[in-house]
């Protein structure tokens, strides 16, 4: 398995830069294309949000500066795109045969970003995209919760202070669920490449009855992995937050988890590991429903 097909949403900010960064060291490691997404916002989506009241031309008015808005917002990200291809020497194609090294191409949708980047997600191979700034930083949370569960592939989330190389010292949250058995089977090309890879296991009721972390470890070998196994006792601490402390006190450089929601009607409400994991982690976490 390796990663052909890479799927990044931009919006010409510094974050999308940093995320960019890293899905181009995957690409020219795994010989893959580059999809560089910015969903340009329809401002006619906005009308019925406007009050009530308003004139017609007030309307019209609102409705050509929000159009600008999105004009000006699509350039400077078309800009970064541009740039980052030439600082890169990468080539630009809408036809990469995935074969000679890593390539990029430029897609501009118009609608609501989460739900393009989640159609689009369906037919690619990983997504990369920015860790969101905080709970309340929309609507790249809301891209973020749509690409992890409505897609079926794996999501790399990229923090802010991440450099270009990661996977090197790659750390596997493992409690024997289906999620994190997908996010393995999803992250085997990274932890293929690591120097170093850990199961961890956290010590809960749950997890006395799933398959373990030594089977894990044996499952990995199979597949060229040399895997150790760890165990933390969360005590006091969240499970999340054992995870997360884990991987700062041991200089690990990717997490791979599954991702969990407690309702499948409302994916905004995360489970508690999910959430913490998403808005503390310093690392890149791969993630998969």
């Amino acid at each position: 398995m390796s990663y052909k097909i890479i799927l990044t949403p931009i919006d010409g900010g510094e974050a999308c830069k940093r995320a960019l960064s890293v899905a181009m060291n995957i690409a020219r490691q795994c010989d893959s294309h580059i999809q560089a997404i910015h969903v340009k916002a329809d401002s006619k989506e906005a009308v019925p949000l406007l009050g009530e009241g308003m004139s017609g031309s007030m309307i019209e008015e609102m409705i050509n500066l929000a159009d600008r808005d999105a004009d000006d917002r699509a350039a400077v990200a078309h800009k970064m795109f541009d740039d980052f291809c030439s600082a890169n020497n990468v080539s630009v194609t809408d036809k990469p045969d995935c074969t000679g090294g890593a390539s990029m191409s430029w897609l501009q949708e118009e609608g609501r970003e989460d739900e393009r980047v989640a159609n689009r997600g369906r037919v690619v191979d990983l997504i990369v995209m920015a860790q969101p700034a905080n709970d309340t930083s929309q609507p790249s949370l809301l891209t973020l919760h749509a690409a992890i569960f409505e897609t079926g592939r794996p999501v790399l989330m990229v923090p802010e202070n991440s450099s270009g190389d990661i996977g090197k010292n790659a750390v596997i949250a493992w409690n024997g669920t289906s999620e994190a058995a997908r996010a393995v089977a999803g992250g085997i090309p990274l932890l293929a490449t690591a120097d170093k890879v850990t199961v961890l296991t956290a010590e809960t009721e749950k997890s006395v009855t799933r398959i373990g972390g030594e089977e894990l470890a044996t499952y990995l070998k199979c597949h060229g992995i040399t895997a150790k196994c760890e165990h933390v006792s969360p005590g006091a601490k969240s499970v999340g937050e054992a995870i997360t402390d884990y991987c700062n006190d041991n200089g690990c450089d990717l997490l791979v988890t599954g991702a969990f929601t407690h309702s499948r009607l409302v994916q905004i409400i995360l489970g508690g590991v999910t959430r913490h994991i998403i808005s503390n982690a310093k690392i890149p976490v791969l993630m998969i429903h």
